[in-house]
């Protein structure tokens, strides 16, 4: 699983990373991407609901989201 680090970092920088990653990932891949800013769980959603990727959104402390993108 591809891990994205994104704390500290706004919108639109971890879309453009998620983009990125999943240019060069394989169907079936996970890619976990950190954040500490909630705008950036909508923007993916935005991102994302036009395909068949699964997502998965886990605030694992206060303030700090894991989203795991599965690509379709």
């Amino acid at each position: 699983m591809k891990e994205l680090d994104c704390l500290g970092e706004i919108c639109p920088t971890p879309i453009i990373r998620l983009k990125q990653a999943m240019k060069t990932s394989g169907s079936g891949s996970k890619i976990k991407l950190i954040t500490d800013h909630s705008c950036v769980q909508q923007s993916i959603l935005d991102f994302l609901q036009k395909t068949n990727h699964k997502i998965e959104i886990n605030e694992v402390i206060n303030g700090v989201w894991e989203i795991v993108v599965t690509k379709s």
